[in-house]
């Protein structure tokens, strides 16, 4: 119970000076409170004991009743928020005491001013007699000595000026350059630390300027010279403007970007296709987004690469197939997060048919011509020209070149690569200083041998052992594959009698270091065990195949694009006669796919088409699922499960030959 309070206790606690509310008049009119729920309950010593003061961190005197006008509204509201802070004292000045270091710095700047300009309005000799100069607590009054004399007295600084200068902008810095002197000392002023950067900033803009005009005066030429200069340094300075706000605005073009397609960037991140429990081990390909540059849609899509160190990056490759419609093409570099446009666009003379991302310095970028040049672009460069680029001089290609390859630096710590071209030829290029030193690794010829004349095989893909370093694979026109060695160059390891039609790709599996795959136009994808010579696994799309590619999370699991505008995936864990998911990627029945490639991090792949079109697709999670281990079993790790996995399914398919035996 809550103790009644008699009319002399209220009137004692408000001359005590106790805030009485409301609640003191109503219980004085003989009314009740109701009492909470959740109140405190508090023994009878509690209740009796008085506390007649309260220490908070409110204003006393503050008001309580403030009422303003709403506008909204219309009509007068009271406001619940009140100011607390009570100032006592306030007091704005720049005086200094006249012992501090900081005064007698100030006193001793201004007294050389006043000398300097004493000698200058007077023009006394130094050997004649100079005015006293005033004391320092005679310099800010009116009626000083020097104010009433006829000599001019030195102007003092105003300790104001500068933070009003400091807090301007690069609007127009050649106005305001023109009306200001030099400011004084920065230990005199109390600024902050952002207009002292702007400050600065205004400062280095300035002294650019004043080093353009002096290379003018030095440098004398006519009017016409004089007019292209200026507008040199006009372009110069408008490009350091646009390079400042260009990293700001490519952010903010990602930032709408993902707003406005914010249902495929959840879908890329959280969703799962939960289906796929009722399809019998079967998957499908969410669309993600869709890459395009109105400038490229006249070209195919030729090659696809994946940015190892970003990767939300990849390098796209636009030229032709159609030898009768060959002209320009273009290399383009789109990211993830923008899908509306791309990040680097480089327009060449030629189609590119090739391209690869080195794996350890991921801004080098090898490319293969339709005209037989090689070349490499640095993204870290400005321009749009290659760094390195292969002519008539430098051993270029004569037919055009259809696979390069990155590879582990030389002896002396120098980039290289290795290129494939129809001519036959084989051939290693290294970076050194500013040109590429070419070395023919090996020349192909019908009787697999070295060739010498111009009779050489129509070479189209190659590919590099993961782990043997030398060893290497050369996919032919005329459906033959060739096991080559760089050390052993004067004929062939083996040769493979893989396909009735041009090798489309060949690839190295890349977990287990004896099997690769390939596909051909002849419809059919085959894997192979590179000890033997017949295929270990042999599947007919029934259509062209234009690319295959090995899954980077599973050694039994691989895709593959044919004309017909369809990706097949396999899993040969699950099923190893057909494909777990066929599906039909493209909108228009005549497009036809032609690249394919895996992200080596997110479950997504990337295809393109012969119009130009790069589509990102999501794989559900019944075409990325991992090994289970039975009971009583423990699975190895790392990519020891995976090549456990295929040394597995090697094994099955040995055993009829073994019985047969």
């Amino acid at each position: 119970k809550v103790p009644k309070p008699t009319k002399a206790s209220s009137k004692k606690k408000v001359e005590e000076g106790v805030d009485t509310g409301d609640g003191w008049d109503e219980w004085s009119h003989g009314k009740a409170l109701t009492k909470p729920a959740d109140q405190l309950e508090l023994t009878e010593a509690e209740l009796k004991e008085e506390i007649t003061r309260i220490l908070t961190a409110n204003n006393p005197h503050a008001p309580q009743n403030i009422v303003r006008y709403s506008f909204k509204e219309r009509s007068y509201k009271p406001t619940s928020v009140v100011d607390q802070m009570a100032v006592h004292f306030v007091l704005e000045g720049s005086l200094l005491h006249q012992d501090s270091d900081e005064a007698r710095r100030l006193r001793s700047s201004n007294d050389l001013i006043f000398s300097e300009t004493a000698t200058i309005d007077t023009g006394a000799e130094p050997d004649e007699e100079k005015p006293e100069t005033p004391e320092a607590g005679e310099e800010d009054r009116p009626d000083s000595v020097a104010s009433k004399t006829d000599k001019k007295e030195p102007k003092l600084t105003n300790q104001f000026n500068f933070s009003e200068r400091a807090s301007q902008t690069l609007n127009n810095p050649l106005r305001e350059r023109s009306c200001q002197t030099e400011p004084p000392p920065r230990s005199i002023f109390s600024a902050t630390a952002n207009q002292w950067e702007i400050y600065d900033v205004y400062v280095e803009e300035l002294q650019k300027q004043e080093k353009n005009k002096e290379k003018q005066k030095a440098i004398p030429s006519k009017k016409d010279n004089e007019k292209s200069k200026k507008k040199m340094m006009l372009m110069e300075t408008q490009g350091d403007d646009f390079t400042k706000v260009g990293k700001a605005s490519k952010i903010f073009e990602r930032m709408v970007n993902q707003n406005t397609f914010d249902d495929i960037a959840q879908d890329f991140k959280y969703f799962e296709d939960a289906s796929d429990e009722f399809r019998d081990q079967e998957g499908t390909l969410l669309p993600l987004w869709k890459f395009q540059y109105d400038k490229a849609k006249r070209l195919s899509v030729t090659a696809l690469c994946w940015n190892n160190k970003y990767q939300d990056l990849f390098a796209v490759g636009m030229g032709s197939y159609d030898f009768s419609k060959q002209g320009r093409g273009m290399l383009v570099f789109y990211s993830l997060k923008n899908s509306a446009f791309p990040e680097y666009i480089y327009p060449t003379n030629s189609g590119v048919l090739c391209l690869h991302i080195h794996e350890q310095h991921s801004h080098l970028i090898a490319v293969g011509f339709y005209d037989g040049c090689v070349a490499v672009y640095n993204l870290k460069e400005e321009g749009l020209e290659p760094v390195y680029k292969s002519t008539a001089k430098t051993g270029k290609h004569t037919d055009p070149v259809w696979q390069v390859r990155w590879q582990n630096d030389d002896m002396d710590n120098n980039h290289n690569f290795y290129s494939v071209s129809s001519d036959g030829r084989v051939v290693s290029w290294t970076l050194v200083k500013n040109e590429l030193v070419f070395t023919d690794i090996i020349r192909l010829s019908v009787n697999g041998a070295v060739s010498e004349g111009p009779e050489g095989l129509v070479v189209q893909r190659l590919t590099f052992h993961k782990q043997i370093d030398y060893l290497f694979l050369v996919g032919t026109e005329e459906g033959k594959i060739h096991k080559c060695s760089k050390t052993y160059s004067s004929q062939f390891l083996e040769t493979y009698n893989a396909h009735s039609m041009a090798v489309d790709a060949v690839k190295w599996n890349p977990f287990h270091p004896k099997v690769f795959i390939s596909c051909s136009s002849d419809w059919t994808v085959k894997i192979w065990d590179h000890t033997i010579n017949t295929p270990m696994f042999t599947f007919d799309l029934n259509a062209a195949v234009g690319d295959v590619s090995w899954s980077p999370y599973s050694s039994t699991v691989f895709a593959a694009v044919t004309t017909d505008g369809t990706v097949h995936v396999f899993d040969l864990n699950i099923n190893k006669y057909e494909a777990i998911c066929q599906q039909s990627v493209v909108a228009k029945k005549k497009t036809k796919l032609t690249h394919i490639e895996f992200n080596p991090i997110y479950p997504i792949i990337i295809v393109g088409d012969d119009r130009g079109y790069v589509t990102s697709l999501k794989l559900s999670p019944n075409l990325r699922k991992k090994p289970k281990a039975k009971k009583g079993q423990e699975l190895p790790k790392g990519p020891e499960v995976e090549i456990a996995k295929m040394e597995k399914l090697l094994s099955l398919l040995r055993e009829p030959e073994q019985n047969a035996v």
